[in-house]
């Protein structure tokens, strides 16, 4: 029960890690507030694992501001804002337009952003943590993936600033940077993948681009959930500042020596 009587904001919440993070933080005792735009999917996990679900977007700064408010009155606060909304920016550079460019920053960086500003003042009175969810592609280039490698590169970069200026207040943020994950949004990359490699299934395509990874296989959105948790609880009270990969052991390998791999 390490979340008995706090509170999370999750944004992101309806689907994959978010919805993994607000099962766990609710089988431990903490109440979760999930937030984001599209209500099906939010309702779908609330009802599922008794939460409780607020319309807004993550990086409209008004329409936080205002959920923001709505949670710290039922709740009595927020300790934990688990910054997991994002997604979208991939495409080669030399044809991605001026929106896609604009929207993946929206969508990764703007959520993260508005989320922990509108969420810091409740934070700091109640010393409490962000988590932000950025990506391997945060720590490495993938291919034609500008948008979003750019800005989960950014979200590392705006955890390290809040975790430097806020914990003097006693609010600790830490990252976490997951590999390939088995979620909705990764099985579409998936099956794009599948069309391009003639694969015959989706489980085909996963292990095709887990092959040089030393587990040799994706990750769950439980084994995400488990790091980001861990980072959210007083088990991590002298962690901030920190990235933690779930990748498999990705960032590990050299990739100019998998030639030599037998």
């Amino acid at each position: 029960m390490r979340f008995e009587g706090k509170t999370a904001l999750i944004t992101g919440g309806g689907t994959g890690i978010g919805a993994a993070v607000a099962a766990r933080i609710r089988s431990e005792g903490g109440n979760v507030a999930l937030v984001g735009r599209r209500k099906e999917p939010l309702q779908a996990v609330a009802e599922k694992i008794g939460a409780e679900t607020f319309a807004a977007d993550a990086a409209d700064g008004e329409s936080m501001k205002e959920t923001v408010a709505a949670i710290g009155e039922r709740f009595g606060g927020i300790d934990i804002l688990i910054a997991n909304a994002g997604g979208h920016g991939v495409g080669p550079t030399v044809s991605m337009s001026d929106e896609t460019w604009e929207t993946s920053i929206r969508l990764n960086l703007n959520t993260a952003f508005v989320s922990a500003r509108e969420t810091l003042p409740q934070l700091i009175e109640r010393k409490g943590n962000i988590v932000v969810l950025a990506s391997i592609a945060g720590l490495f280039a993938g291919p034609d993936a500008a948008g979003y490698v750019t800005t989960k590169h950014a979200c590392i970069g705006l955890a390290k600033s809040l975790a430097r200026d806020h914990g003097r207040y006693g609010v600790r943020v830490n990252t976490v940077c997951p590999g390939w994950v088995t979620t909705a949004m990764a099985d579409e990359q998936m099956k794009a993948l599948m069309e391009m490699k003639g694969l015959s299934s989706v489980e085909e395509a996963y292990a095709l681009v887990t092959k040089d990874v030393p587990l040799k296989r994706p990750a769950s959105a439980e084994d995400v959930s488990n790091a980001v948790c861990f980072l959210a609880s007083d088990e991590a009270s002298m962690i901030s500042g920190a990235i933690l990969t779930v990748d498999g052991g990705t960032g590990t390998v050299d990739l100019p020596t998998l030639t030599f791999a037998s």
